[in-house]
């Protein structure tokens, strides 16, 4: 059997359960076992975690200033990307197919501009053309998805899984794994969508940096060691695939412990430094940054109940 065939279970038949599915019956679980008071721990995730170790700034005007920022077309594409793979795999096994894949994109683009309307201003009105090659753009990853796998000869424990836990040391891990293969021998494997191209040295540290998160929290959470991290980056159709062990797992905790310390002190303070660099040419807030002669707003304080949160956007890069 080739590694890949061991995530193959052809025999199986029960569908993904999507995010909207799981969260309802998360927060019907939440209701009945607590007081409606019941306030959301700090926690940090993979997302912010990446902030705060790329520019300590940049994490406080996402996680404690909360400002606004404009997404991409690409970065809306890749959310309805992600949207329609998490759609498919609710679909039965023989109904994952590039033709149903693609039916799936217009539905999904409406319900989620409904939902965010200001996504949907980014197109002019008067070009409905624009729309219509943008979701050609999006059918183009779905094919290259196809070409690396076939969704009919998987089933998937979960897709768009929340996972979260609380660490010896008090730090509370929390974040969204795109999917997780489960193996009849009870290996896990964590699977991640990329719609960009496969990273240089920067965006591939970043993106493992992401998967060992969820690592981390998996094996905490199950006492097992996820056997394969797995990113599949549909722009060029590329796949990488890493295998962390146990010493490796117990010295990034601590790397995330760091960094969560690390936040809290600058948290006290409102100390939170640029810290200049390559990726400032996609940032979103350079107006405000003293490095580009801008000046920050007034630090309202270290944020309640939950700083750590991560949204669609985060979750689609």
């Amino acid at each position: 059997m080739t590694a890949e065939a061991a995530w193959q279970l052809p025999e199986l038949s029960v569908p993904c359960l999507r995010v909207q599915d799981m969260q309802a019956a998360e927060d019907q679980q939440t209701a009945t076992a607590t007081p409606a008071t019941t306030v959301r721990r700090p926690a940090l995730s993979p997302s912010r975690a990446s902030d705060f170790k790329q520019c300590p700034l940049l994490y406080r005007f996402r996680a404690v200033d909360k400002l606004p920022e404009v997404p991409t077309k690409a970065q809306l594409r890749g959310t309805l990307v992600h949207s329609v793979l998490e759609r498919l795999f609710a679909l039965p096994q023989p109904d994952r197919v590039p033709e149903r894949a693609k039916e799936l994109l217009a539905p999904a683009w409406a319900e989620l501009s409904g939902e965010r309307p200001e996504w949907a201003q980014l197109f002019a009105a008067e070009d409905a053309g624009q729309v219509a090659d943008w979701l050609s753009g999006a059918e183009k990853l779905l094919d290259r998805y196809f070409a690396l796998e076939d969704p009919r000869r998987l089933s998937p424990e979960a897709c768009e899984l929340h996972v979260e836990i609380e660490l010896d040391s008090g730090v509370r891990l929390r974040g969204y794994v795109d999917r997780l293969d489960v193996a009849p021998t009870g290996e896990l494997r964590v699977v991640d969508y990329k719609t960009g191209a496969a990273p240089r040295e920067i965006g591939e540290a970043k993106a493992l940096f992401q998967m060992k998160f969820y690592a981390v929290v998996l094996w905490r959470l199950r006492g097992v060691v996820p056997r394969q991290l797995k990113l599949m980056y549909l722009t060029d159709g590329q796949s990488l695939a890493y295998t962390p062990d146990e010493p490796e797992l117990r010295r990034f905790e601590r790397t995330l412990e760091a960094i969560w310390q690390a936040i809290l002190r600058a948290g006290k303070t409102g100390d939170f430094r640029p810290n200049p660099g390559r990726l400032c040419d996609w940032c979103s807030h350079q107006a405000l940054c003293p490095s580009f002669g801008g000046t920050p707003p007034e630090y309202p304080g270290w944020p309640e109940p939950d700083p750590g949160v991560e949204t669609l956007l985060d979750r689609a890069d």
